[in-house]
C-alpha cells in the first residue's frame, strides 16, 4: 500500500512539474479597456494582429485576458488587480484611464499602452523620449490645427466653434485646450460644453448646437461610444461636426483627418515583439506617435445636413447613413 502510495505522488508530482513547464511556455497578456467602440476595438485587433503576424498567437504561445471595463472606473482597478494577482506576463492598456488604472496597481508588469493622447500629462512617463517606468506605447494625438483647416474648408462661414467633452478625461481636456488656442488665435469664438458620462451627451449636444456654426468632437471615449446621440442631435440641428478620428464619421460625424486606429494598435504590437523577443523594456522606450492620417467624410451626412464637399475632397468620401 505504501508502494502505490509513493508512486501515486511521484506521479502527481510528474503530471503537476509538467504542467508547470507546459505553462511557462505560454505567455500571458492581458488587455483592459475602458470602454467598446469602434476605434478602441480597432487597436486591440492591430495589436493581436501585429503579435500574430510575428509568430505569437492564442492558443498556441500566448493567452490573452481581454477585459472591458463597460466605461465604469471602479472596473479598471478590479481588473489591474486581477491581471497583478494573476502575475500576467504583460499589460495592453487601451484608453488614457486603463493605462492609469493599471500604472497605479504595478510597476514591475510591462505595460504597452494606446489610444492615449498624451502620457506625460497622463503621468505615465517621466518623457515620451524617456518614460524611465514601466509603461511605454503609443500616442493617439490628432493633428487638430489641420483638422481645424479641414473645417474652415467645409465650413468657410464658420465664426463659432464647439467643443463638447469629457472633462474627466485628461486626454480630451488636453484637446480641448489645444482646440481653443487655435480657435481664438484664428479670430474666431470658442464655446464648449462638458459631459461626465453618455446619458449627459444627448442634452450637451443639444445645449450647444444653437450657439455654433461647427462642433469639433475630439478623440473622447465618451462621446465616440455616444455618437448615434450626437448624429441624431447635429443633423436635425444642421450643424457639422469635425471628429478626432475616422470611426466617429463612420458612425454619423461629417469629417476628420484622422488616425488609423487598426495601424496604431499593430504599432503598439510591433512595439510588444520588441518586448518579447528582444527583451527591451518600456522604460527604454520612447513613445511612438501615428505614422499616418487618412481623411473620411460621410457623405450621407453631408447630403443630410445640406453640404456641399469640395470637389478635391470628393475622392475621400463615404456614404454612411447612421440611421
Amino acid at each position: 500500500m505504501k508502494k502505490l502510495i509513493s508512486i501515486f505522488i511521484a506521479l502527481l508530482l510528474l503530471f503537476t512539474v509538467a504542467g508547470c513547464e507546459k505553462k511557462s511556455d505560454v505567455i500571458e497578456i492581458g488587455i483592459i479597456q475602458i470602454i467598446e467602440h469602434a476605434a478602441l476595438d480597432a487597436a486591440r485587433e492591430g495589436f493581436i494582429d501585429a503579435l500574430k503576424d510575428n509568430g505569437y498567437e492564442e492558443g498556441k504561445n500566448i493567452k490573452i485576458d481581454y477585459q472591458n471595463a463597460q466605461g465604469d472606473t471602479n472596473n479598471l482597478s478590479t481588473i489591474s488587480d486581477r491581471f497583478v494577482s494573476n502575475k500576467v506576463d504583460m499589460v495592453l492598456a487601451i484608453a488614457t484611464p486603463s493605462a492609469q488604472a493599471i500604472a497605479g496597481k504595478t510597476t514591475t508588469i510591462p505595460i504597452l499602452a494606446t489610444a492615449v493622447t498624451d502620457f506625460v500629462t497622463a503621468k505615465l512617463v517621466e518623457s515620451d523620449e524617456k518614460p524611465g517606468g514601466n509603461v511605454s506605447g503609443t500616442s493617439d494625438m490628432n493633428p487638430i490645427e489641420e483638422q481645424l483647416d479641414l473645417m474652415v474648408q467645409l465650413v468657410p462661414d464658420v465664426q463659432t466653434v464647439g467643443v463638447i467633452y469629457n472633462s474627466s478625461e485628461d486626454n480630451s481636456v488636453l484637446q480641448a485646450r489645444i482646440v481653443k488656442e487655435i480657435v481664438e488665435g484664428r479670430g474666431l469664438k470658442y464655446v464648449e460644453v462638458t459631459v461626465s458620462n453618455t446619458n449627459e451627451v444627448q442634452q450637451a449636444v443639444q445645449s450647444i448646437v444653437d450657439k455654433c456654426d461647427a462642433l469639433y468632437l475630439p478623440t473622447d471615449n465618451t462621446i465616440a461610444s455616444a455618437m448615434p446621440t450626437v448624429y441624431s442631435v447635429t443633423v436635425e440641428a444642421k450643424v457639422p461636426t469635425i471628429c478626432g478620428e475616422a470611426n466617429m464619421v463612420v458612425n454619423g460625424g461629417l469629417a476628420t483627418l484622422g488616425i488609423n486606429y487598426y495601424n496604431l494598435g499593430y504599432q503598439t504590437g510591433l512595439m510588444a515583439i520588441d518586448v518579447l523577443k528582444n527583451g527591451k523594456q518600456p522604460k527604454d522606450m520612447p513613445i511612438q506617435k501615428p505614422r499616418e492620417f487618412d481623411f473620411t467624410i460621410n457623405g450621407a451626412v453631408a447630403a443630410e445636413i445640406g453640404l456641399e464637399i469640395p470637389e478635391e475632397l470628393q475622392k475621400y468620401v463615404i456614404n454612411e447613413n447612421n440611421e
